[in-house]
């Protein structure tokens, strides 16, 4: 292998790996831009209006967001200039049945965390009251306000671990690869939320990751993992009012009160259910579900733009113009 062959592939494109590693850092770059602007407007904000701050959702959706746009400017940045690909290819267009995956997705992530929450309890390590402290309109707006905020927050981490560096693994036929390097950070990020300690939060987070790789990979587009991941964290936080990866102020006043009578092994103490036994077979059993379900499937189109490198050239080659090149091993997909 020549010089020339270590970093572009048989079809005349810079080679996976160092394009995951441009993603990454060109992440970086952007979210520190993206932060840096934000908080330059909020010192302004403070400065024009000294006596009225941001609440503690806003804060929190405004921080979001900032994650969010710096993933999809580094996402659309990559999958144009590295590898010629329409924005479309990021599996976020509106020319997929985005609603019926989003919804479908949404469902299953609410069953799943239920069955979570019914292994738990039926082990005796939970039980559930009604939020009686709370009014009707206070709970209302909990359901509503969290349920915006677990969407930006869920899909930026669609974007950034199932999007682009997923995406770009999986065009160089390097599914599993891809699956192992998003699934294992999308789990180390969470490391230092409040609780987290133990094997079980880090083994349930790596293994949602995977969960999450295979909603998408069942569609090719992000419509289908975001519902499944923000339905999940909305109904284990404003539903079932249990820790969300070891945070308990992002519903304040939710649907039902989780006692958790332990053991922790089984409910995970307090990090939440996804600390816990109950979480490992939930997911293990809704990835099943997931990987074999007829619910949902991928386009031909984004079967296309997501299965080979350089689709534009493969679709001359599948009409007769050339060989195929792949540059690592063909892992099936759906």
């Amino acid at each position: 292998m020549n010089l020339k062959q270590v970093f572009i592939n048989p079809v005349g494109r810079l080679r996976s790996g160092w394009r995951l590693l441009i993603f990454a850092l060109l992440f970086l770059v952007l979210l520190f831009m993206v932060e840096t602007v934000i908080r330059l407007g909020y010192a302004v904000a403070v400065q024009i209006a000294p006596n009225r701050s941001l609440g503690k959702y806003a804060l929190n959706i405004v921080f979001r967001t900032a994650f969010l746009l710096a993933a999809l400017l580094a996402a659309f940045i990559c999958a144009r200039w590295l590898e010629g690909l329409p924005t479309r290819a990021l599996g976020l267009s509106f020319n997929v049945p985005w609603l019926r995956e989003f919804l479908v997705g949404s469902v299953l992530g609410v069953l799943s965390l239920a069955l979570a929450a019914g292994i738990a309890t039926a082990g005796g390590g939970l039980a559930f009251t009604i939020s009686g402290s709370a009014g009707l309109l206070q709970v209302g707006q909990t359901l509503v306000l969290s349920g915006l905020l677990f969407i930006i927050a869920a899909l930026a981490e669609e974007v950034l671990f199932r999007g682009y560096p997923l995406q770009t693994l999986t065009r160089a036929r390097l599914v599993t690869l891809g699956v192992l390097l998003t699934s294992v950070p999308f789990a180390a990020v969470h490391l230092d939320n409040p609780n987290s300690t133990g094997v079980f939060p880090f083994i349930n987070t790596a293994l949602a990751g995977v969960w999450l790789a295979v909603a998408y990979l069942r569609t090719r587009t992000l419509w289908f993992p975001l519902g499944v991941h923000w339905a999940w964290n909305w109904a284990l936080g404003s539903l079932f009012g249990l820790p969300v990866s070891g945070l308990t102020d992002l519903a304040p006043h939710p649907l039902l009160r989780g006692i958790d009578s332990g053991p922790a092994w089984l409910t995970g103490g307090s990090y939440g259910i996804e600390g816990g036994l109950a979480c490992t077979i939930a997911l293990i059993i809704s990835t099943l579900f997931i990987w074999r379900t007829g619910l949902v499937a991928p386009t031909d189109e984004m079967k296309r733009l997501t299965s080979q490198e350089n689709p534009s050239v493969a679709a001359l080659v599948s009409r007769g113009s050339g060989p195929t090149v792949r540059e690592g091993v063909n892992v099936p997909g759906t």
